[in-house]
């Protein structure tokens, strides 16, 4: 059985700043690289990797080397929802040889980050932004910290709404690796806020919160809607079905 853990972070506005720097960045990235992913109709993970890592790194060296193999993991991604999903109505089978539509990934994308640019000891937690690490106290339990060391570490995930973020850790209990976006799916969800927490601290909450509009935009794709986060625009050289919009965004 797969879990999550999902902490809202109590940043100041200094560290506002900086995590929304990081997304605003994040996001260019990703729309930098999307449509070299739908051109070539290529977004598995290693192979887009050998294809876009150098010219990303040029383009956006203030993101350093394991965001932008982060970067290329949410292009990936979403690209694999978008255009793999038996539900998508941009799944490639009802498409057929029409070109592809361009993913666009919005300033408010999630990024994802692994444990090269989030690091957790003894309850503190050092994230990368783009001028240095942050350092916040996290309410993880000692046994979901463990887990994160030792365990199988699915995704981390940074959302946000309005100026309210949150890290989500999701965890896969079984030892065998496979591809992180096809095992991502979440049974047991444990919400933990920062109500009473001091700037860059979190707190816990009681579990069983109501799922965000991040949240649903995180879990949009299994039930083959495009995330929120996503706006997909159609090829100027293809004309879509005419049962689809032109333009298509899920709402959250």
């Amino acid at each position: 059985m797969n879990s999550r853990v999902r902490l809202l972070l109590n940043a100041d506005a200094d560290q506002q700043r900086r995590l929304a720097a990081l997304q605003a960045v994040f996001a260019q990235a990703c729309n930098a690289l999307a449509p070299t992913a739908r051109d070539t109709r290529c977004w598995n993970r290693v192979a887009l990797h050998h294809m876009a890592y150098k010219p990303l790194r040029q383009q956006f060296p203030q993101l350093g080397s394991q965001m932008v193999c982060n970067v290329i993991y949410s292009v990936s991604r979403a690209c694999r929802e978008v255009y793999q999903h038996p539900a998508s109505p941009f799944n490639l089978q009802r498409l057929g040889d029409r070109p592809l539509p361009l993913v666009q990934f919005s300033p408010m994308a999630p990024v994802f980050f692994d444990r090269h640019t989030l690091s957790i000891k003894a309850g503190e937690a050092s994230l990368y932004t783009l001028d240095g690490r942050m350092r916040f106290q996290l309410a993880l339990e000692a046994a979901d910290e463990r887990r994160f060391h030792e365990g199988r570490l699915l995704e981390v995930v940074l959302t946000r709404e309005l100026n309210r973020f949150a890290l989500t850790l999701s965890f896969g209990d079984t030892e065998k690796a496979t591809d992180k976006a096809t095992d991502a799916k979440t049974t047991r969800t444990a919400d933990r806020g920062a109500a009473g927490a001091t700037p860059g601290q979190t707190a816990r909450m009681a579990t069983g919160t109501v799922a965000t509009a991040s949240d649903r935009s995180l879990a949009l794709a299994d039930a083959g809607a495009v995330p929120a986060h996503l706006t997909v625009i159609p090829h100027p050289a293809a004309a879509l079905p005419a049962a689809q919009a032109p333009t298509r965004q899920a709402t959250p």
